[in-house]
């Protein structure tokens, strides 16, 4: 009886664990108990994304429910419904939101805010407007149901010819670091998350998948790692997104030392790291990594977790790390917490954001006599086919399908400028032309990608002559594109093609005959070349991709509504073969032997399928200022319509560095903002040194005719440090430091000094060693 009774006991509390577990759902406070509760196929099955139909096809559920929710979503997560898990929305966004903008069974359209790009951002050297941008853009992720967005792309401008440069902020690691940090803020504020990317040393488009990239120890660290450290630690994103390609003979995805001993035993980063989109690797190493999430997500690489955890070759433990970080991050998302979305952004407000934050990050490079602000004119001869087709951004993941675009000829009208009628019905003619012959030449459709620019038209003399007479001014677009999966060349694109080199040739002749001006608009997303033919015009506004409203951007500039303050924040050289990264990148790939891959029985080809960063940390104006080379227009320089002088500096020491301040008065006759750069001359000895360095930066208020205001800066001794491999530290000398205020880095316009009485260090790994020689 006794024997009877146990055996009941038993049975009833057994049913009550199921049934205990059966409710347990997962919440802020139960992770470790749903991480226990959970078997090992839902695990694997929580670290694979579920691929969203709308964006590449399949579905790789295999537990639970992964339904396209937002279509045209770049990824998912993986839901496990019994735990009360949802699936999560992963999306592009680097300048807006970029999901699929029609939808079966509804009539509306689902635009989002096409924001500058990347580089338009970073030359405002504005942190509170990016973080401003960031949060317009945080609010549409949103109202759009996303749940991360998959922005800001940060790599260096190593060179100028990278595809996808137009996406990322500069050639120097702080102010990219800055930039993505204030970015990352921004969008954070809506209780969205962001995913920081590509890290790391994604360089170069060209074999963007397997790329050996080979870097010194030291060029990693201070280069192209700085820049994520200091997002990271100041702008705490949810997400990292791990690159295609490999560093130092690992691909990134698999390599512990970069993913889990500097991103988060050093910088202390607790979110989850995402691969980029790429199929099946080797999926165990991933995890091992400390890559916590596949994404788009395929079903045999659960099963590939499942496996290799059965074998032993892929611990539970580290298995259960990544589970871990992926419930950590999901309780924090807007679909765990219910969130009603309403899929109607604030796109009109949105666009203001738009329209003033790419007017402040457009650059003035020339402006000879006071060409621009246009005053007393009406009639305006608009010349380029990108005058009336603009670019408001890239190709590729960084394309958003935006409401409209405002192009330049309806910018000038919406001023109150006028367009020579007979031009205007040239090019526009020319433009259906193109476009009918792109559409009947289309083998397919892609609403992800994007749109190249057409061709420039041929315009005879007789026909520019014409014009020189009847109009006031001449204005000349010159339209780049850019996009993942491809670099840049040289001809025809940094270089101006031959019939913008003519063009350009016959409107400087035929308006400057008849006393008029000639005004070049820059809009691309990088650098081109100026030296040879920047003497031509007048002026030469550089205006990025501004984004929708780029067509009224520019035009608040040439009229004088907004006053220019955006400052390069990479180099313009003279040649694009200045730059001593060009000697190896891939337009020179075949100019160089290839170089055996062990054990392969083969050549692999130099600058496609490993190239070497023997330029080290020489990158951009680093390089520049060192060796004393000419540049057409040098890194930080941009003109306004106002003037500023630079008063009383000071440099006073502090518990761990210095901090600086100056006084900075607008001497000119309209309200203007300035852009102050720090930069710091290290003292002999020790490890060889760029010339000078950027450590701080800061932007003043509009300040209005006579105004002053004082900048401060803040600078540590860890952020003076150096990378010294001989010991594995961070490492500043003693002595004294050159400190300076400079509107660029070759116009200082005041000094001081700092002396550091005792040397710092800081102790790191011994990691991310170069695979081959560099040599």
């Amino acid at each position: 009886m006794k024997l009877y009774k146990i055996t009941i006991v038993a049975l009833l509390l057994s049913g009550v664990g199921r049934a205990e577990a059966q409710q347990l759902k997962l919440n802020a406070g139960n992770v470790d108990e749903i991480l226990k509760a959970m078997t090992l196929e839902e695990k694997a099955s929580l670290l694979v994304g579920g691929r969203n139909k709308s964006y590449g096809g399949g579905n790789a559920t295999t537990i639970g429910f992964t339904e396209a929710v937002v279509p045209g979503a770049a990824g998912l997560t993986q839901g496990i419904e019994r735990l009360g898990i949802p699936p999560t929305v992963l999306s592009d966004g680097p300048a807006g939101v970029r999901i699929q903008p029609t939808r079966e069974g509804s009539s509306r359209p689902y635009h989002a805010t096409g924001f500058p790009v990347g580089t338009s951002l970073a030359t405002t050297w504005n942190v509170d407007l990016v973080e401003s941008v960031g949060k317009a853009m945080g609010e549409e992720v949103l109202d759009y149901g996303i749940d991360v967005l998959l922005a800001p792309g940060m790599n260096i401008h190593r060179s100028p010819l990278c595809g996808r440069n137009f996406e990322y902020y500069s050639e120097d690691p702080l102010v990219t670091g800055k930039m993505a940090a204030a970015f990352v803020r921004g969008i954070q504020k809506n209780g969205v998350g962001t995913s920081i990317k590509h890290f790391a040393v994604n360089s170069q488009e060209t074999n963007r998948n397997h790329v050996d990239e080979v870097v010194s120890q030291r060029a990693v660290r201070e280069i192209y790692l700085k820049g994520f450290e200091i997002a990271v630690k100041e702008g705490k994103p949810w997400t990292v997104m791990s690159s295609y390609n490999r560093l130092n003979g690992v691909y990134t995805q698999e390599n512990r030392e970069l993913l889990t001993t500097v991103l988060r035993d050093e910088w202390g980063f607790d979110g989850i790291v995402m691969t980029d989109w790429i199929g099946q690797r080797n999926t165990a190493a991933q995890v091992h990594a400390g890559n916590d999430l596949m994404e788009p997500g395929m079903p045999a690489q659960s099963e590939e977790i499942i496996a290799k955890v059965k074998s032993g070759e892929l611990s539970v433990e580290d298995v259960d790390a990544c589970v871990r970080r992926i419930l950590e991050y999901i309780v924090k998302t807007p679909r765990f917490r219910g969130y009603k979305y309403s899929e109607q952004p604030a796109l009109e407000a949105h666009a203001a954001v738009t329209r003033r934050s790419a007017a402040e990050g457009m650059v003035l490079l020339k402006n000879e006599d006071n060409t621009l602000p246009l005053k007393d004119l009406k009639k305006v001869a608009l010349f380029g086919i990108t005058s009336y087709d603009f670019i408001a951004g890239g190709m590729g993941s960084g394309n958003v399908c935006k409401p409209y675009v405002v192009n330049l000829m309806q910018g000038l009208d919406n001023a109150g400028l006028e367009v020579t009628e007979d031009l205007k019905k040239l090019y526009l003619a020319y433009k259906d032309y193109q476009e009918a012959k792109t559409e009947s030449e289309r083998l397919s459709f892609d609403w992800r990608w994007g749109r190249d620019i057409f061709p420039e038209m041929s315009v005879s003399r007789t026909c520019i002559d014409k014009q020189a007479k009847k109009a006031d001014v001449a204005v000349f677009t010159v339209g780049r594109q850019g996009g993942e999966a491809w670099d840049r060349k040289v001809k025809d694109d940094f270089n101006l093609t031959a019939q913008e080199r003519q063009l350009l040739d016959d409107l400087c002749a035929a308006f400057h005959a008849e006393g008029k001006k000639v005004v070049v608009v820059i809009n691309a997303g990088g650098v081109i070349e100026t030296a040879s033919w920047k003497e031509l015009p007048d002026a030469i506004l550089l205006a990025w991709q501004p984004g929708e409203e780029g067509g009224n951007s520019v035009t608040d500039l040439l009229v004088g509504k907004e006053n220019p303050s955006g400052k390069l924040t990479m180099t313009f050289p003279v040649s694009a073969m200045d730059h001593p990264s060009s000697l190896n990148f891939p337009t020179t790939a075949s100019q160089v032997p290839g170089k055996p891959v062990e054990g392969a029985g083969k050549w692999a080809k130099r600058n496609v399928d490993y190239t070497l960063h023997q330029e080290g940390i020489n990158v951009g104006y680093r390089y520049f200022a060192t060796a004393g080379k000419k540049v057409s227009y040098p890194f930080g320089y941009g003109l306004s319509y106002t003037t500023f002088s630079y008063g009383k500096s000071a440099v006073k020491a502090s518990a761990d560095g210095f901090k600086a301040s100056i006084v900075v008065t607008n001497t000119g006759k309209v309200a203007g903002k300035e852009v102050v750069q720090l930069y710091v001359s290290a003292p002999g000895g020790g490890l060889q040194k760029p010339a000078l360095e950027l450590k701080s930066f800061a932007k003043t208020r509009l300040l209005q005719p006579g105004e002053s205001e004082t900048l401060t800066f803040d600078v540590t001794n860890y952020a003076l440090a150096s990378f010294d491999e001989a010991v594995q530290s961070w490492v500043s000398a003693k002595g004294r430091y050159t400190v300076k205020f400079g509107a660029s880095v070759e116009d200082i316009r005041a000094t001081s000094v700092y002396t550091l009485s005792k040397e710092f260090t800081q102790k790191v790994n011994d990691v991310l060693k170069p695979g081959m020689s560099l040599e």
